[in-house]
């Protein structure tokens, strides 16, 4: 199937059940998940072709002195002249102007299509990023986020003409979300390379490789503040400050031990409940058996990898598994004390805050003796908890 077949047979299947707003069955939600996995495989194929075509073609000749772009340039070719010769150009003022407090050492906020082929990247490399709440603001202000409990609040009987006798207001708290700044930087913040020879071919992808590798190293630091961030100049992690619920079996997690975290959600949580940890612990999981000895495990596809991070792998008892690397591994010695992942409605439970705007700088000049163009890469995250009942923390044995 084509790329707009798959995308058209996903819509289906939300229109199937109802819109986007209505809940999927099982198999809906089955059929959902294969059809993502040949979505994903079908636009990396797409990708690999387009890198071969490159390779074969003949290499024009390279992009020099471009000082000042025609003025029928667009944001993305004014923004790609300056990923290739790190020059400024007139229609790069126009990015500069879009945001207030950019950075004042040359680098330039990106243009729409390369900041969202930097976030595709950054949510292909966490899978937790993909299945919270997302917010993304034009600014890094202070942002109050409400939070509420009323579970504990029902309601009463009420005799005809007669007034209620109980209740209470609703209490609302309140989560501050901030903008910490994260730099795309390698070993010793050395900052990402590239030959002159590779940046000015206009056969090469460079808005490609650039949007994936800062991608990548943005979210190596921003992925494991999502899960176990301390909230002190960095955000407040899913795990942090929670007391897992412990496994309760001997020396492994046992079928009991599932059933047990799942009953620990309110059920008005777990519709739209899923698992969330890493690719070791879904190995300790994969081998729980029920009592027929089938595996309790149901990955996506049999014909799939079940371990791609970054998605839905599978289901475990039902309930839809996201892998993220970020997680701790887990450790059945570890009992309350180390958690390493969580179930639930996360999306209701922990709400992550970005900024749209994103710098990228371009440095010609350092590594001009060895012929190499340097990128550097500015993004703000903020995240925290917004509802803990809505999951629980996964545990080893107590």
């Amino acid at each position: 199937m084509t790329i707009e077949e798959l995308l058209a047979a996903l819509q289906a299947i939300i229109d199937e059940a109802g819109g986007p707003e209505a809940q999927l069955s099982e198999d809906q939600i089955e059929r959902y998940e294969k059809l993502e996995g040949q979505l994903a495989t079908a636009r990396k194929a797409g990708e690999i072709r387009k890198r071969h075509e490159a390779y074969k073609t003949v290499a024009t000749a390279p992009l020099v002195n471009v000082t000042t772009a025609k003025a029928d340039d667009t944001l993305e070719r004014a923004f790609s002249s300056y990923l290739r010769t790190g020059k400024e150009n007139a229609d790069l003022v126009e990015l500069r102007a879009q945001s207030e407090g950019t950075g004042t050492e040359g680098g330039y906020l990106v243009p729409d299509g390369f900041r969202d082929k930097l976030v595709e990247r950054m949510k292909a490399f966490g899978g937790l990023a993909q299945v919270v709440e997302n917010l993304s603001t034009s600014d890094g202000r202070n942002l109050p986020w409400p939070t509420i409990d009323d579970t504990g609040n029902v309601g009463e009987i009420v005799d005809e003409g007669g007034t209620f006798t109980s209740g209470a207001d609703m209490v609302f708290g309140t989560a501050q979300l901030g903008a910490f700044s994260y730099m795309a930087g390698g070993a010793g913040s050395t900052p990402l390379r590239v030959s002159y020879e590779l940046a000015q071919d206009a056969a090469f992808d460079i808005e490609g490789l650039v949007s994936r590798k800062l991608g990548e190293r943005i979210y190596r630091i921003q992925a494991p503040h999502l899960v176990t961030g301390t909230g002190v100049k960095q955000p407040l992690g899913i795990v942090t400050g929670l007391t897992p619920v412990a496994a309760t079996g001997t020396d492994a997690i046992v079928y009991d031990d599932l059933i047990t975290w799942i009953h620990s959600v309110d059920p008005a949580y777990r519709d739209g409940a899923r698992w969330a940890f890493n690719d070791q612990s879904l190995a300790v999981l994969e081998k729980i058996k029920d009592s027929h000895g089938d595996p309790i495990w149901r990955p996506a596809d049999a014909n799939m990898a079940t371990n791609t991070e970054g998605g839905s792998s599978g289901t475990l008892m039902g309930y839809p598994v996201t892998i993220d690397q970020a997680f701790p591994d887990f450790d059945i010695t570890s009992g309350t004390t180390s958690p390493w992942g969580v179930f639930g409605n996360l999306s209701e439970g922990y709400v992550r805050r970005t900024v749209k705007d994103v710098e990228v700088l371009v440095n010609p000049y350092s590594r001009m003796n060895n012929r190499q163009i340097e990128y550097s890469a500015w993004a703000r995250q903020d995240a925290t908890q917004q509802n803990t009942n809505a999951y629980v923390v996964l545990g080893g044995v107590a």
